[in-house]
């Protein structure tokens, strides 16, 4: 995909540069957080929140709300903020809170830009290591400090796998996990937003979630893309501020269609 031509070069170079701003913020805040042990309370879906969810997303929506008062802003603790607007910000400032509390070190902040409702760019930081991937639309994504690519893949019985949590299927959706359990070669679980940074890097194929808000997959949308990957619903149409809960997305595209078939076949009978 390329950038809309109201959308400049130097413009795309401001916002991902204020990306990064909010990403540093971001890390400042949430790094030595890892070294203690949070309290949490349950919300009503019964995931955690802690107040370290609370104060990384209320100190990112100020630092927007100031450089860019015209742009719309959607957090996960502090819902929406005129999400009509042609540019909206998307915040989960700890994606794995669950992760987070446990001690495991796969939490990080997700960032995106939406342009029109589709994002454009997309920032994973991983608080607990010192990766981030940046994704821009028409840009080849970065990973720290170089760019990184998807791999290719010439069959899902060499596929590596990836998926949030099994307790996140419903009973109707479990099909679909099973069917991509049985066709490929391994699986991985609880990786949270790190399992879509690792299939940007070419470290693994194949990464089927549900359950999601448009928080916890906006940013990956550029990343994926800009590595040569395939994202996605389960149905094959492009993720948006709209689209949710169920992703895919795959390093390879062959892939990632194959990954599609088995999963409208399962659902299906």
């Amino acid at each position: 995909m390329t950038v809309p031509s109201a959308l400049s070069d130097r413009v795309l170079d401001e916002w991902i540069a204020f990306a990064v701003e909010l990403a540093d913020t971001a890390h400042a805040m949430l790094a030595p957080a890892g070294r203690v042990r949070p309290d949490a309370e349950t919300k009503p879906d019964r995931s955690f929140v802690t107040r370290f969810d609370l104060e990384i997303e209320a100190r990112l929506r100020v630092l927007i709300a100031d450089r860019y008062p015209s742009h719309g802003i959607l957090g996960e603790e502090g819902g929406p903020t005129a999400i009509d607007a042609e540019l909206v910000w998307v915040l989960d400032p700890i994606d794995g809170t669950a992760p987070f509390i446990a001690g495991s070190p796969v939490y990080g902040t997700l960032i995106a830009l939406t342009h029109n409702g589709a994002p454009i760019i997309g920032v994973i930081d991983q608080a607990a290591t010192p990766d981030r991937w940046i994704g821009a639309r028409g840009r080849t994504t970065r990973h720290t400090d170089g760019p990184c690519r998807a791999r290719a893949c010439d069959a899902l019985s060499r596929a590596i796998l990836t998926s949030s949590n099994p307790d996140f299927f419903s009973d109707r959706e479990r099909p679909a996990l099973d069917a991509l359990r049985t066709a490929t070669a391994w699986r991985i679980y609880g990786t949270a937003c790190m399992a879509y940074g690792l299939l940007a890097s070419g470290r693994t194929d194949l990464a089927i979630d549900t359950g999601f808000q448009v928080y916890d997959f906006a940013p990956f949308v550029p990343i994926v893309e800009g590595a040569g990957g395939a994202i996605t619903d389960w149905e094959g149409r492009p993720l948006t501020l709209t689209s949710g809960p169920r992703v895919l997305a795959a390093g390879d595209a062959a892939r990632h269609a194959e990954a599609r078939a088995l999963i409208e076949a399962a659902l299906s009978t």
